[in-house]
């Protein structure tokens, strides 16, 4: 089954038509520029984007989810069955995988990596939220696992498509965290496996001779097209684009919009994909300073103009946000009504409030100025730019946001601390209980509700039942209350934009925007 890519107007697939570029065939190197230098390969470690992409291809996991309907199918199991409660999931296991030492996908080597997962803790920084309540697995038989679970833990079946919960083999557990990261001991049962890193430089996998236990989503079954996959580390927006308009590249990884025109037709193309899950946003802390005030809150709501962020700092490639969820994402509600720009209502709702304009056009109230500001990382190149632009918008209604750049790790460490008003930041994750690990009183509640708020009820229930009809309309209320308590102010959907050149075909997304390589192919100069 082909993956969806919604491509820029002038581009196809993979650089030249398949008229022009024949049939896939096998063979060859795709050399892809990543813009970071990964910290560690390790898919169950990984959480940066560049990371993520290259562990993709080093692992299978138990299930696959497709990109365009959300449902999960099997791929290393070809089937399960799911306790009523949502608390056991049971995994028949397909003849035939192996792990790239030889040994065999059973039953025993997923309790084995399942287990080593949960033993890492925070070091499986994505792995662990979605294992938070694991209890353990069983063994039924060789062909037969049992995942069980504290509490209803129906986003798993989500999360045992994904990456961060790929099966190693029980060799690779031998080798300590820090050695996996560096590929050392990093047996998957991949269609890819590892074959050098050079920090700062780049990143070599080659083919994995024999594999023939790929996604039926997939293109083709058996092995892998290209031989070796080079990820190299250019970190340089522009040098990154040069060097594959220049031939040096077949492929890219972030496009900026800046550069985005350079790839729209001459032989190039531009995949595109939004992220699912949690769309860049404003989250507040409601227990700071005037965002403890909801009118404050729904106020600067209002007063973000959505469309002229991505029309004026981004490009067509991205949406405006129209609910907390990316429209990607399964059991997305479109919000967009209650996300319209409406300056004149947040003006009137501030006065309506007490809030009345001072002399330099920012609004006080006993004294109080109406301001707060907001934490950010330069993860996205664009952040700072349409972070100004929403500081415009703001003045426009008399709310001041102050902007504060830090590094990645200062964020978490004021983060965990509660020592925040704004969160600048957005979560990829196909499934909607991504919203109950950032609300939640339970888990990371990064808005800081009380434990009588009104969204608890509704993470916890659409979280108690893999049945989509059944979880909706939880999701959906989750939503709703989210954008109209404004506890978090969506802005845009970030999108993954991917520049290929005349010679690379094929280079798609999964269902959580990650690369999916098996299919790629490079045809000669």
């Amino acid at each position: 089954m082909a993956l969806p890519l919604l491509l820029a107007a002038c581009g196809t697939a993979g650089g030249a038509s398949p008229q022009d570029a024949g049939p896939p065939r096998p063979g060859g190197t795709l050399r892809l520029g990543i813009s970071s230098n990964p910290d560690c390969i390790d898919p169950q470690q990984v959480s940066t984007n560049a990371s993520v992409n290259v562990g993709r291809q080093l692992v299978d996991s138990l299930t696959d989810q497709d990109p365009e309907t959300g449902a999960i199918t099997p791929w290393l199991a070809d089937r399960w069955t799911v306790s009523p409660d949502s608390t056991s999931f049971t995994f028949h296991l397909r003849s035939g995988a192996t792990f790239s030492d030889g040994s065999p996908v059973d039953a025993a080597a997923v309790k084995t990596s399942f287990d080593g997962i949960k033993a890492l803790g925070a070091k499986a920084l994505l792995g662990s939220s979605y294992l938070a309540a694991y209890r353990g697995a069983t063994v039924v038989d060789p062909a037969t696992v049992r995942l069980d679970f504290t509490q209803p833990s129906a986003q798993f079946l989500q999360a045992s498509s994904t990456m961060s919960l790929g099966v190693l083999a029980p060799a690779a557990f031998r080798r300590t965290a820090e050695q996996r990261c560096q590929g050392a001991g990093l047996i998957g049962s991949g269609p890819f496996v590892f074959t050098s890193l050079k920090p700062n430089q780049d990143i070599v996998l080659s083919k994995r001779t024999g594999y023939h236990w790929g996604s039926p989503l997939w293109r083709h079954q058996g092995e892998a097209y290209v031989d070796k996959i080079d990820f190299r580390v250019v970190p340089e927006p522009g040098v990154r684009s040069g060097s594959l308009t220049s031939g040096q590249l077949d492929a890219i990884t972030d496009v900026q919009p800046v550069d985005e025109p350079q790839f729209s037709g001459n032989g190039f193309a531009e995949p595109v994909r939004p992220n699912p899950g949690i769309v860049f946003n404003l989250h507040a802390n409601v227990t700071r300073g005037v965002l403890a005030d909801q009118k404050v809150r729904q106020a600067v709501s209002k007063g973000v103009n959505r469309p002229e962020v991505t029309s004026t700092v981004l490009t067509p490639n991205y949406k405006p946000a129209t609910s907390i969820l990316g429209s990607a994402t399964p059991l997305y509600t479109d919000l967009s009504k209650e996300l319209a720009y409406d300056p004149a209502g947040a003006q009137a709702l501030l006065q309506s409030d007490g809030w009345v304009p001072g002399p330099d056009g920012i609004r006080t109230k006993n004294g109080q100025r109406l301001t707060a500001s907001v934490l950010f990382s330069p993860v996205f190149n664009q952040n700072q730019s349409v972070l100004e632009l929403i500081q415009q918008q703001l003045r426009k209604i008399g709310f001041d946001l102050k902007i504060e750049l830090h590094t990645n790790a200062e964020v978490t460490r004021l983060q965990q601390a509660g020592q925040y008003d704004f969160l600048w930041y957005n979560v990829t994750r196909a499934d909607p209980d991504i919203l109950r690990q950032q609300f939640s009183t339970k888990t990371n509640n990064r808005s800081k509700l009380p434990a009588d708020n009104p969204l608890d009820a509704s993470l916890a229930e659409q979280s108690a039942t893999v049945d989509p009809a059944k979880r909706k309309p939880a999701a959906e209320k989750a939503q709703r209350t989210i954008v109209e308590q404004a506890y978090a102010i969506p802005v845009f959907e970030l999108t993954q934009v991917l520049g290929v050149g005349p010679n690379a075909h094929d280079v798609g997304f999964e269902a959580s925007s990650r690369l999916q390589l098996f299919d790629a192919w490079v045809s000669g100069s």
